[in-house]
């Protein structure tokens, strides 16, 4: 999924600007138009400033704006399933909020509730948290007369949403900090350390065994080449950065991500996890199949995937089921699409749909264990025995001038 930046114009004449995330500009011009929104302009971050500020920058943004969606949605939900009404809710969660970015999200909402537009009309307003998602199965609670049950549903799936990324971040961050140690160990030796020795050899002008020469002429090459392998490293980051906006590359280089032997397996289990839970939720919030299917698609990252699931859409408008479709492609877990076909046979497509992302969250969580597992030992025996080939190559040249058997 990529951020999207537009501006379009609202049926009052209303000229509105943001941020949304989708796979591609089409996906853009969908949401808009589901909002009632022409759009003007719709583009990409770009220049000097999408790279220096756009990755970090959003992320942090991002993050927050997560967090903030899940308490308010949580909030609201617990309010108006007590029995409160949304415009009491509203002021109380604001009054007793000391949260100054939560007071400022509630203020124009309620003003918005108070001056008689609907909930998802004044949440629309603000695409930069509440994705389309989020407005469609608001929009079918209001419908259904039940916003408390359509909210409590939407914490619901926040909740779980978030609960998988915590868990893939929990169980990546201490092969990242042993990778980063290990690196900037290796970047000390042969930087500074083996610099000093080569003085030394230099001085003594002796002949030095191979494996010394070796990472001699390495430390050399990292120190005279070093700044300009890291500009190149970081254009080539770039460049594929820009590359993957390209809907053709973006294809091929998801596609090349699916064949990986484990990553592959582990992507497709995500996707399917994040696909069933959103189309899930929005089936049990009273969102019409076909609409929630192609808002469903969205939330996958995957562009091959995605394409898949919008020719699935397309025979599904012919009178066809979803799951075959889908289990034809050998994208999505035969398992998965099984049990899919098992809830649209006996009419109960929501629930099973719920249950295949429970049962693939499970998954995803024994399968980054285990991957956990053959990398961690990997990593530690790989850079110990580099690290150690590095100190017995000096330790043989040093044994090797002072004629000190070995």
């Amino acid at each position: 999924m990529a951020l999207f930046h537009y501006r379009a114009v609202s049926d009052s004449g209303e000229v509105q600007q943001g941020q949304v995330e989708a796979a591609d500009e089409q996906a853009v011009l969908e949401q808009l138009r589901a909002r009632s929104l022409i759009p003007i302009e719709i583009g990409n971050r770009r220049g000097w400033q999408g790279w220096l500020q756009g990755d970090v920058g959003a992320l942090l943004q991002r993050s927050r704006g997560h967090r903030l969606v899940l308490l308010f949605t949580q909030q609201l939900a617990s309010l108006l399933q007590a029995g409160v009404p949304l415009d009491r809710s509203l002021e109380i969660m604001q009054r007793v909020s000391a949260d100054l970015p939560m007071q400022q999200l509630i203020a124009p909402i309620q003003e918005g509730v108070r001056r008689g537009a609907s909930l998802s009309r004044v949440l629309g307003e603000r695409p930069e948290l509440f994705s389309g998602f989020y407005i469609s199965l608001v929009q079918a609670a209001e419908v259904a007369g039940d916003l408390a049950e359509g909210l409590g549903s939407l914490a619901y799936y926040l909740e779980r949403s978030k609960s998988l990324r915590d868990k893939l971040v929990s169980v990546l961050i201490y092969p990242l900090i042993l990778l980063g140690v290990s690196a900037t160990s290796l970047l000390v030796i042969l930087v500074y350390v083996i610099p000093q020795f080569r003085q030394l050899f230099d001085d003594m002008d002796a002949s030095l065994p191979f494996s010394t020469q070796v990472v001699i002429g390495l430390a050399e090459g990292l120190r005279v080449a070093g700044p300009w392998l890291l500009l190149a490293a970081l254009a080539a980051a770039w460049g594929v950065r820009r590359a993957l906006r390209q809907p053709d590359y973006r294809r091929r280089w998801d596609q090349a991500v699916l064949r990986l032997p484990l990553l592959g397996s582990l992507r497709r289990r995500i996707e399917t996890a994040r696909f069933t839970r959103s189309l899930g939720t929005l089936l049990k919030g009273g969102v019409a199949l076909l609409q929630a299917l192609n808002i469903a698609r969205q939330t996958l990252g995957n562009q091959l995937m995605l394409e898949q699931v919008g020719i699935a859409a397309e025979s599904l408008k012919q009178g066809r089921q979803l799951a075959a479709p889908l289990l034809a492609t050998g994208l999505f877990p035969a398992l998965a699409m099984q049990m899919i076909q098992v809830g649209e046979e006996t009419g109960h497509l929501d629930e099973m749909l719920l249950k295949v992302a429970d049962t693939y969250d499970r998954e995803v969580e024994i399968s980054m264990q285990r991957l956990l597992a053959v990398l961690e030992p990997l990593l530690i025996v790989g850079l110990g025995l580099l690290i150690a080939g590095i100190i017995l190559s000096v330790l043989v040249a040093i044994m090797s001038i002072t004629e000190l058997p070995i």
